[in-house]
């Protein structure tokens, strides 16, 4: 066999080594990038715990530097959380003091679609399923009913969308507060749901919830009838006339 060169030999050993079973331990490039991050700042740490041994202010400077990192660093995750870590920011009435209807919401979350504003779109047609369900007397008119309790309450009058409803409130959820946003599809999901609450009848009070004409109450006390409510008149008529009339 002919000698190999050198330089033949390095170029067989670098073709040898860029196979794939000898890079599988090496570490990715985001890998790389964290180490090179953290070997920094370890560095600028190191500087800022005797700012005044390191010579020409270069400790301050990395005091100076890591104050900054941490401001950025808190800006960003209260950046990131907001909507979705702060619990208030999700007691926000759905609906507004003005007088609306379930149709007026109806018009506008149509308005809203047609010009691709979908995030408007998705909350107008979720106020109008709470619109419908209080004009119908599925719900109760109740001011300040956020999402979240609108998909609690209207899931318990119609079982059958309880589902449906929470996916829905979750949508708007995710646009509203979580920074998401709003996508025709989104928008599409919540004009279906519209569709089949105004379609859907509402669970009806079970027989124990009903009470006959006359049956006593549930306290035990007598039933108040027309003879009963009349007797108390005719006792005080008595006793301005001196005597029971017969």
């Amino acid at each position: 066999m002919d000698p190999v060169g050198r330089d033949e030999a390095r170029e067989m050993a670098r073709r040898e080594l860029e196979k794939q079973i000898y890079q599988r331990d090496r570490p990715s490039w985001l890998e790389r990038t964290w180490n090179r991050f953290a070997d920094w700042l370890q560095e600028l740490m190191n500087r800022a715990s005797a700012p005044n041994a390191s010579g020409n202010d270069g400790g301050w400077f990395s005091v100076i530097v890591i104050v900054l990192i941490l401001i950025v660093a808190i800006i960003l995750v209260t950046w990131l959380l907001w909507g979705r870590g702060n619990p208030r920011s999700r007691k926000k009435a759905l609906l507004e003091d003005e007088p609306s209807t379930a149709m007026d919401h109806r018009s506008e979350a149509e308005r809203y679609a047609a010009a691709g504003q979908w995030a408007e779109a998705v909350r107008e047609r979720l106020r109008a399923i709470a619109r419908d369900l209080e004009e119908r007397a599925v719900l109760a008119p109740r001011p300040g009913r956020t999402a979240d309790e609108l998909a609690t309450e209207a899931g318990e009058a119609l079982p059958d969308l309880a589902d449906a409803l929470r996916a829905g409130v979750q949508i708007f959820d995710d646009v509203w507060y979580g920074d998401r946003p709003g996508t025709p599809e989104g928008y599409a999901a919540l004009r279906d749901l519209d569709e089949r609450v105004r379609a859907a009848r509402p669970r009806p009070l079970p027989p124990g919830d009903l009470v006959p004409a006359g049956a006593p109450p549930a306290d035990g006390s007598a039933p108040a009838t027309a003879s009963n409510a009349a007797a108390p008149t005719s006792a005080s008529n008595a006793a301005e006339d001196g005597g029971p009339r017969w």
